[in-house]
């Protein structure tokens, strides 16, 4: 995979080979990327987009790579990180954001300019784009209540503008899930609100979360969808579940809907997890749970 002629049209394109996606996934697990792109501009993604369609390369899109595990025999062909990919520009009560933005930041900027709407991202994790690529959402609030458009790169090589409703967004989906287009900006339309209620909503999810997840391991976020009818945790919880340690993942004891990095875990131990969890309430409760997290990858 021969890029020298990229580099030298994008001298600033940010290149790696056979790197470790551990050093970047939240559970720090998962084998190497052949290559690994972190463009810094919409013109160095369409210019990397077009490479790659033209060598017939395979091509992986990462936001932060908050809610993902990576296998460990990693991703062949061609990985893209976008977060470099960050600013964030007001527009009256819009925010206009490209992709690699963690969403947490986009909260407190809201907060800056005195903008309601995304107080319930203060705790997300994951960046922009993979907000919009999965509706992500918490306590009651989802993306897709204050997104306006979005502007993507379709993989022929368009970029368009693409209206709320025509996402198709439903709870953790979005039609990018089924198209593998590439956000690269999203316009968010808020409201004009009191700085400090803003601030005290906040507040108020930051403890909920810090005191209910365990935030002091490396972990995939939350590792299933909520099944209807159901509590993800207390299902784990009533089925015996929580604690238990596979290889050097473990169930956490905290919160039961997450999965943590206790040991060295390999995606593996994540993985064969996961799948022990489904089979285990799906005996006991007849209850198929559905992983929200995204798994990716070449097995060893």
């Amino acid at each position: 995979m021969d890029y020298t002629e990229l580099k030298q049209q994008f001298p600033s394109l940010i290149v790696k080979e056979n790197e470790p996606l551990s050093n970047y996934t939240y559970t720090e697990t998962g084998g190497p990327a052949d290559l690994l792109f972190f463009p810094m501009t919409v013109a160095e993604v369409e210019a990397v987009v077009n490479w790659v369609r033209v060598e017939e390369l395979p091509l992986t899109i990462l936001g932060n790579a908050s809610n993902l595990i990576v296998r460990d025999g990693g991703i062949r062909g061609v990985t893209v990180i976008l977060t470099e990919l960050n600013n964030i520009e007001k527009d009256g009560s819009r925010l206009i954001v490209e992709a690699g933005a963690p969403i947490i930041e986009v909260s407190q900027k809201a907060l800056e300019y005195e903008l309601t709407g995304l107080e319930f991202a203060c705790g997300i994790p994951g960046s922009t784009g993979g907000a919009v690529y999965m509706n992500a959402g918490a306590y009651e609030g989802e993306v897709k209540d204050v997104i306006e458009t979005v502007t993507i790169l379709t993989l022929d090589g368009r970029v368009i503008e693409v209206e709320n409703e025509d996402m198709e967004f439903t709870y953790r989906n979005s039609k990018l899930q089924e198209t593998n287009d590439i956000v690269l900006s999203v316009t968010f339309k808020l409201k004009s609100g009191n700085a400090d209620k803003i601030e005290e909503r906040m507040e108020e999810l930051t403890f909920l979360r810090t005191s209910k997840q365990p935030l002091e391991y490396p972990s995939c976020g939350s590792v299933f969808k909520r099944p209807t009818g159901h509590f993800t945790g207390k299902l784990i919880q009533d089925a015996g579940l929580q604690g238990l340690i596979w290889g050097g993942a473990q169930i956490s004891m905290k919160h039961a809907g997450f999965i943590v990095n206790i040991n060295k875990a390999t995606a593996t131990d994540y993985i064969e997890l996961i799948e022990h969890i489904k089979e285990v309430i799906l005996d006991q409760f007849d209850v198929l749970l559905e992983t929200e997290v995204r798994i990716i990858g070449e097995t060893v």
